[in-house]
């Protein structure tokens, strides 16, 4: 049987890309001519984010961060052209010349994992995870391999948006290397990481963990005053920058070196007992999520993001992640998804969950905070199953006895539809290995620290692609306006648009066209979005259920009173028959609520343009409520 290791040999004449060093595109032996510099940012850009869409706006601010020219979009049609061309040079392999496309979301570069070397790195770091020093050791040795030179080469790193993921890059490689030098420190190798660990320091004097390892191997080499003039040159350098001192496991270790017991100094390395003892095995993964969608569509930005922050994860409540809260410490530990009912939360959950198996062990599982007909459970009853998934035992465990036992094990916890702060406060972790990752219709104003990322709707060619895949790609090709007047019709959300599938899918007599007419009837279309016992109304009206009844007059009031699409402050206290210092409260709590989306930027309350999702206006206006009352 082949070693996680083992890669795939490339056939010759295969594409191999690399990033982990300068910017090279490699068919067979032969390195390809990249092109001009902007060419190459654009390429660079497609791989930071690969097999994922890039927008045409984000390859823009690659390319040109201060001033765009007019041609910008023109220009990179240009360079993805040439980078085609490229590709597929020669005609040799058909997959080549579909490598690089365009869909609604913008531009994906499709790669495979052994095409490459950031993803055979992430590939055999993942594959270390929970091995036995030795193995861990030879797997991360092959990683750290890969590496040659710093991350994207110099020039490329003019653009902030490159800059910034080559400090990701870099970060993982400085992960990667602790996770290897420890292993070596378990197996006695203590010498030979010694001058590895203090160039690292020099470059990240701040860095804790890196500190602890050569300490460790200045002590187990006999170097005793040199371990001890690690730990007192950071203490030092800690209280003069941040006014902080090192931690308790820091001082400890420091503690024992001072008293000559090299045993304890290296005890905790890499996760492992005192002494070298070969670490024990880990646990029996326990997997109880739902199944993962074989046609998820969509929302690969957000699912990128959930990934980035976890897949780097050291345990220890750092992430280093692009744009993620590498520093902010236990933010890394709570990610909440929010978005509308319908938006995709759940789905996204679960295929982040399912992706991030090696990152988490010892297990994975989802639980539902509401019941089957929308209802907030009781504390007790989650504990009591969280209880019963995790360790087997029935009864509730208390709050505190729960997260000890999250903070001690490497266990991803989706708290699924989320009703407010206090249903989930109390099973939160405050530090350690878990991760929780929330799913809720409202913002959850009330928790922190929490990592926030908001669902959007999917775009038109998303849902079309959806909507394809459930009846069929020759069915929307053959009527493909009346496809889109259905995507549009179900304002974006996975969940109307898949209910629109499967009915169409059952209906195969009924022409598309048909269909979007029943469904942009206001009066009549949510009645449509229904197949079987899946039902966007009652997914609709649990939210609404949950919310306070002047909550739901007032919602009902703005979507009578604004029109269709966004509207502004003033639209918004006309509607409730208010003044405007008023409706910002109420605009806000309904943001808060999910109920009402607000704008990406910062701008002022007045300036900014609201919305309400296209579902929530339909049922909200058939909620009768319209009648406005004077604040």
């Amino acid at each position: 049987m082949p070693s996680p290791s083992a890669q795939p040999a490339a056939a010759p004449g295969a594409l191999r890309f690399s990033v982990l060093g300068p910017l090279t595109v490699h068919r067979g032996e032969r390195e390809l001519p990249l092109g001009p510099l902007k060419q190459r940012m654009v390429l660079a850009t497609l791989l930071g984010a690969v097999n994922s869409p890039v927008s045409v706006d984000a390859l823009t601010e690659a390319v040109w961060p201060e001033e765009p020219p007019r041609t910008a979009r023109k220009n990179i049609q240009v360079y993805v052209s040439a980078l085609r061309a490229l590709f597929g040079q020669d005609d040799r392999d058909a997959r080549d010349r579909q490598r690089l496309t365009h869909t609604g979301g913008g531009y994906v570069l499709r790669v495979a994992e052994e095409e490459l070397d950031l993803l055979t790195f992430r590939s055999l770091v993942r594959a270390a995870e929970g091995r036995p020093p030795q193995a861990a050791a030879r797997l991360l040795r092959q990683a750290l391999d890969l590496w040659q030179g710093p991350p994207l080469g110099d020039d490329l790193r003019q653009s902030p948006t490159l800059a910034e993921e080559a400090e990701r890059l870099r970060l993982r490689h400085v992960t990667a290397y602790e996770s290897w030098a420890e292993a070596e420190l378990e197996l006695g190798r203590a010498p030979a990481v010694v001058e590895g660990l203090r160039d690292l320091v020099e470059r990240h004097p701040l860095r804790e963990r890196l500190r602890s390892a050569l300490m460790c191997a200045l002590s187990a080499s006999g170097r005793q005053p040199e371990a001890l003039a690690v730990h007192d040159d950071y203490r030092q350098l800690l209280a003069r920058e941040l006014g902080l001192e090192p931690s308790g496991a820091m001082a400890a270790r420091y503690r024992a070196i001072l008293a000559g017991d090299t045993r304890a100094a290296g005890a905790g390395m890499a996760g492992g007992p005192p002494g070298g003892r070969p670490a024990a095995a880990p646990p029996r993964t326990t997997v109880l999520l739902p199944p993962d969608l074989v046609d998820f569509t969509g929302h690969g930005e957000e699912l990128h993001d959930v990934l980035d922050l976890w897949e780097g994860d050291d345990g220890d409540g750092g992430a280093g992640g692009l744009g993620g809260v590498a520093g902010a410490g236990e933010a890394a530990h709570v990610v909440l998804l929010s978005g509308p009912a319908g938006a995709g939360k759940t789905t996204l959950a679960v295929r982040a969950a399912h992706l991030l198996g090696s990152r988490f062990p010892e297990g994975r599982l989802c639980v539902s905070l509401r019941d089957a007909d929308g209802r907030t459970r009781s504390l007790s009853s989650v504990l009591a199953e969280l209880g019963e998934r995790t360790t087997g035992r029935t009864g509730p465990p208390t709050p505190e006895a729960w997260r000890e036992w999250l903070a001690t094990h490497r266990v991803l916890v989706i708290l699924d539809d989320v009703p407010e702060e206090r249903a989930v406060r109390a099973l939160l972790p405050c530090g350690g290995q878990g991760r929780v990752l929330l799913t809720a219709r409202g913002q959850l104003g009330g928790l922190a620290p929490v990592h926030r990322i908001t669902v959007p709707p999917l775009d038109t060619a998303e849902a079309v692609q959806l909507l394809a895949g459930l009846v069929g790609p020759r069915r929307v090709r053959a009527d493909r306006e009346a496809a889109l007047r259905i995507v549009r019709a179900c304002g974006g959300s996975p969940l109307a648009v898949r209910v629109s599938g499967m009915r169409l899918a059952v209906l195969r007599h009924v022409p598309l066209r048909e269909f979007a007419d029943r469904l942009t009837d206001p009066t009549g279309a949510l009645d449509e979005l229904t197949a079987g016992d899946v039902s966007v109304r009652q997914r609709l009206a649990h939210g609404w259920d949950a919310l306070p009844e002047e909550r739901g007059r007032e919602a009902g009031r703005l979507a009578a009173g604004t029109g269709d699409g966004p509207f502004g402050l003033t639209e918004a206290a006309e509607a409730l028959g208010c003044d405007e210092r008023h409706a910002v409260r109420v605009v806000e709590a309904l943001i808060d609520a999910g109920m009402v989306t607000s704008p990406g930027g910062e701008v002022t309350a007045h300036a900014a343009q609201y919305d309400m999702p296209h579902l929530i206006r339909l049922y909200a206006r058939g909620a009768g409520y319209g009648t406005p009352v004077l604040t």
